[in-house]
């Protein structure tokens, strides 16, 4: 396995630290991958997009089951110790399956930030964008039965914004349409905070506040997750590391190498090369 993302070679870590698999429906994961990355610094990443599915959000819970199993499959076939379920449709529709499947490591997933952005609202009226997968499941109905009865919580399905960062055209036309017209109804219903519920939609938290101004709240869960990941791997995968050490970062893609590899570039900041997962998972 050649790592895109290596330490300074005066530290030979490998030993030391733990393998974290990380996987999305596409690209939309690196936001969480930057945070896990600023938690973990001497953890070893393997990051799979699973582009050449992308997206997620109308695809059926058994389609989205049997990508999540056949990614999570080829993560622990790398080394993975824990995975982090960087996606929120993946999340809903997988997440119990991968707990049963693979019972003995941690698997860490999505949840769309609720509770937080219930706790940071002052109009008392919560919006939520997201994909139709994420808004129709189970699990984000029982969220809003929990946390819903102290504040409305309203929510818009986001055809085409995972498109959107899938393609890097984080600052067009096109995009700034799209997050117009979902933003609109939440604010016309008086929404102050927006909870930006799918792992693509951090990349156009920019974009997204130049539409709706400074006076609204922006709210995603990856800083959480993160906290999440650290929290589990230092209590169930205790290991020996480096003080100072820098883990590695390797990437994958099911989609088109070259395409990704561009894409990912510009996502994680730096440039990388983004290696095809074998046949066999992808």
């Amino acid at each position: 396995m050649t790592p895109s993302d290596a330490n300074d070679g005066s530290l030979d870590v490998t030993a030391f630290s733990r393998t974290i698999g990380v996987f999305d429906s596409g690209v939309g994961g690196l936001s969480v991958l930057h945070h896990i990355r600023a938690t973990l610094p001497d953890a070893n990443l393997i990051y799979v997009a699973d582009s050449g599915h992308v997206p997620y959000g109308d695809k059926s819970p058994a389609y989205i089951e049997a990508r999540s199993l056949a990614l999570t499959r080829f993560l622990v076939s790398q080394g993975a110790e824990a995975i982090v379920i960087a996606c929120n449709t993946a999340t809903a529709a997988a997440a119990h399956a991968l707990r049963v499947k693979f019972s003995k490591m941690p698997i860490v997933a999505m949840e769309p930030a609720v509770k937080p952005a219930v706790a940071a609202t002052r109009s008392g009226v919560v919006g939520v964008l997201a994909t139709v997968g994420t808004l129709e499941s189970a699990r984000f109905a029982a969220l809003l039965e929990k946390y819903g009865g102290k504040v409305k919580i309203v929510t818009q399905g986001c055809p085409g914004l995972v498109d959107v960062v899938e393609r890097g055209d984080l600052h067009s036309l096109d995009a700034r349409r799209l997050i117009e017209r979902y933003t609109e109804p939440l604010l016309k219903q008086n929404a102050d905070t927006l909870i930006l519920g799918c792992t693509h939609y951090p990349f156009l938290a920019p974009l997204i506040r130049e539409v709706v101004g400074e006076g609204i709240a922006l709210v995603d869960t990856g800083a959480a997750v993160a906290r999440e990941l650290k929290r589990r791997v230092d209590v169930e995968l205790p290991a020996g590391t480096l003080v100072g050490a820098v883990g590695t970062v390797t990437f994958y893609t099911s989609g088109e190498a070259e395409q990704a590899s561009r894409i990912v570039s510009v996502l994680w900041g730096r440039e990388v090369q983004v290696q095809q997962l074998p046949p066999a998972f992808a």
